[in-house]
């Protein structure tokens, strides 16, 4: 998936054409007041080139989940005034419970070369979840190129992510689209070696596939967080009160066989932050020891690697020329428990290496604990990146036109 050769929006001319971005505004909100920006941010640079290449520049994305059709509390209002903020321009929002109703169309059609138009939330049509036609060929009417720039929705076959390219001759991606495949593909296909692979996280099952290509790709695969337990139970170990996958306990001895198999590290906590019961709330104070992996009381449960583990960890990376992260080492949020994620974001900034922050809570942890600067990449989508990681094709990228 390395150098996926899609055509990118430098290779397009947009001047005088309508450009349907579709991007990922979807942004915490609290009374209706955007609290991290970082996602509108991102999407800049892309948006900024079209519009000076003189593109009439249409936006549009989804924003939570709306159930039950159009609620004023999902609407990307406030996503449009922060835009014309931070372009110094007035970004027209189209609100529109059709999203592309005769108040958008009207917007579209008065537009003029450097004028950008955001469409109201793309959830607030049913069809766009399920990806039926009807949808789609509303946003296409509107529509001279489709440009794809939203990794964290890449990974769904939505309306506004695969379904309107079927009807939209001109098809790009956008510059962050563009940055996450060359680091993720790059990253999975091609790396530099030693490379190195960190996994975290609470369930195993989320990660299996994952695992079994990360473990055929890498030279070693670090595992820690929740979904450990599950491995050292794997192999005979008293792990307690711990968060535990039943089912999943014949996996993990596979995945251990094949790490043998293949020649690769597997690295398992060497030993355990354990409790008596898991903080509630998540931050409150909580008294915590540090006990050997198989040595794990049965009334106690471990919620974050021990220091000789953050030390084993760390070690593995400082050698690496390629590192990618996914998932937390322990339950970051909080204080006490903290310690293991600290650890190993601080060895990733430490290292020449390459280092991929893989979405999720691995990248809100290094955002939250001052570590985001010394990543080399920080991907914009949770979900998507691991189907990445897992080595599947996403059907927001797929759908993008070659390079000839």
């Amino acid at each position: 998936m390395a150098g996926l050769n899609k055509v990118t929006v430098d290779d397009i001319n947009v001047k005088g054409k309508r450009v349907l971005v579709r991007c990922d505004f979807n942004v915490p909100l609290k009374d209706g007041v955007i609290t991290n920006d970082n996602r509108i941010t991102a999407a800049l640079p892309t948006i900024k080139k079209l519009l000076l290449d003189g593109g009439k520049v249409i936006l549009c994305s989804h924003l939570g989940k709306p159930k039950n059709g159009p609620e004023d509390k999902f609407s990307l209002a406030p996503v449009a005034k922060r835009l014309s903020e931070l372009l110094g321009k007035e970004v027209v929002f189209a609100k529109d419970d059709e999203v592309v109703g005769p108040n958008a169309r009207k917007a579209v059609e008065e537009m003029k070369e450097g004028d950008v138009v955001l469409l109201e939330n793309t959830r607030f049509r049913a069809e766009e979840t399920k990806n039926i036609e009807s949808f789609s060929k509303d946003l296409a009417e509107i529509t001279d190129v489709f440009v794809m720039d939203a990794f964290g929705s890449a990974h769904r076959a939505h309306c506004s992510t695969a379904g309107v390219t079927n009807y939209v001759k001109e098809t790009a991606v956008g510059y962050l689209m563009q940055k996450e495949i060359n680091y993720l593909g790059n990253a999975v296909e091609i790396p530099e070696r030693p490379f190195v692979a960190i996994l975290g996280g609470a369930k195993v099952a989320d990660k299996l596939n994952v695992i079994s290509n990360l473990l055929e790709k890498c030279d070693t695969l670090i595992i820690g967080g929740g979904m450990a337990y599950t491995f050292l139970k794997a192999k005979g170990y008293e792990i307690g009160q711990s968060l535990v996958d039943m089912e999943k306990i014949d996996y993990c001895k596979d995945m251990i066989a094949k790490a043998e198999e293949l020649g690769k590290k597997l690295l398992l906590p060497i030993d355990t932050v354990i409790t008596s019961s898991f903080p509630d709330p998540i931050d409150a104070e909580i008294e915590a020891e540090i006990v050997d992996s198989d040595k794990i009381p049965t009334d106690k449960m471990g919620l974050d690697i021990g220091e000789k583990t953050r030390e084993l960890f760390a070690n593995a990376v400082k050698s690496a020329k390629t590192v990618v992260w996914n998932g937390p080492m322990g339950v970051f949020e909080n204080p006490t428990l903290a310690a293991g994620t600290i650890a190993v974001a601080k060895a990733l900034s430490e290292t020449d290496a390459t280092t991929i922050i893989g979405g999720g809570d691995s990248a809100a942890a290094v955002v939250q604990l001052g570590f985001a600067d010394k990543m080399s990449h920080i991907s914009t989508g949770g979900g998507a990146s691991l189907e990445y990681l897992e080595g599947k094709v996403l059907p927001g990228i797929a759908v993008i036109a070659d390079k000839n």
